[in-house]
């Protein structure tokens, strides 16, 4: 039986590639993210084949704009009765999705801050001074007081959030996630799968890890083994 605190991000070329991945990967792995790179590629047709197969779908989009625009668009994706739907955690955004999803099942959930980025990034951004956990943790209380159902963070981070009253019943995925002995890739803020949860994260979403292994179910299956030690 699958464990669905794993999500396997399909960040690949093309809806084809996604489909035969999930192929490969059969009863093993039940959650699969979407990001906005594959929304061009056919990425919601893919979540409506894999959908019809029984699947929970994550839509990563980290949608931002104003709040009417980001109202209609979380209307818009809320049909197609997906699982999870991301947008950047500043709560008139978060207000907004909250609003456009309505009584759909789709949770919304919060980004606060990009795990590939450091502080050196932040400043280059002009974000106010501050060490990343403690702006990770503020944002998180905030995106939960406008009515997130959860955050994306990144497992550095998760168990301080855990920790926030405003945490109660809300759920916290992180991606960032890297089996022992895997490669970096873009990510700074990392932590091994079974680590990732028992900081508090109740979902890791791991991509390349998989996706780019010799064998991905094997792959998939170690995760979910070192899963089964947290």
């Amino acid at each position: 039986m699958s464990d669905d605190r794993l999500i396997v991000g399909l960040d690949l070329p093309d809806a084809l590639q996604c489909l035969d991945l999930a192929e490969r990967l059969g009863d093993d792995v039940s959650f699969y993210k979407i990001g906005l790179g594959m929304l061009t590629g056919g990425g919601l047709a893919v979540a409506n084949e894999l959908k019809g197969q029984g699947k929970r779908i994550f839509l990563d989009l980290k949608l931002f704009d104003i709040s009417a625009t980001i109202e209609a668009a979380t209307r818009g994706v809320a049909a197609f009765g997906l699982d999870f739907l991301t947008v950047h955690g500043d709560p008139h955004v978060v207000r907004a999705a909250v609003a456009g999803r309505g009584d759909a099942p789709t949770r919304i959930l919060a980004v606060t801050i990009l795990t590939s980025l450091d502080r050196a990034d932040l400043d280059a951004c002009l974000i106010r001074d501050g060490a990343i956990p403690d702006l990770v943790t503020e944002r998180a209380r905030l995106a939960f007081l406008a009515g997130a159902d959860g955050v994306i963070a990144s497992p550095h981070e998760a168990a301080a959030i855990r920790a926030l009253p405003e945490a109660a019943g809300r759920l916290i995925v992180t991606p960032g996630i890297r089996p022992a002995g895997s490669a970096l890739g873009d990510q700074k803020r990392v932590a091994t799968p079974a680590d990732a949860i028992r900081a508090g994260a109740d979902h890791i979403v791991v991509a390349r890890p998989v996706w780019a292994a010799p064998d991905p179910r094997a792959a998939a299956r170690a995760i979910l083994d070192d899963l089964k030690t947290a």
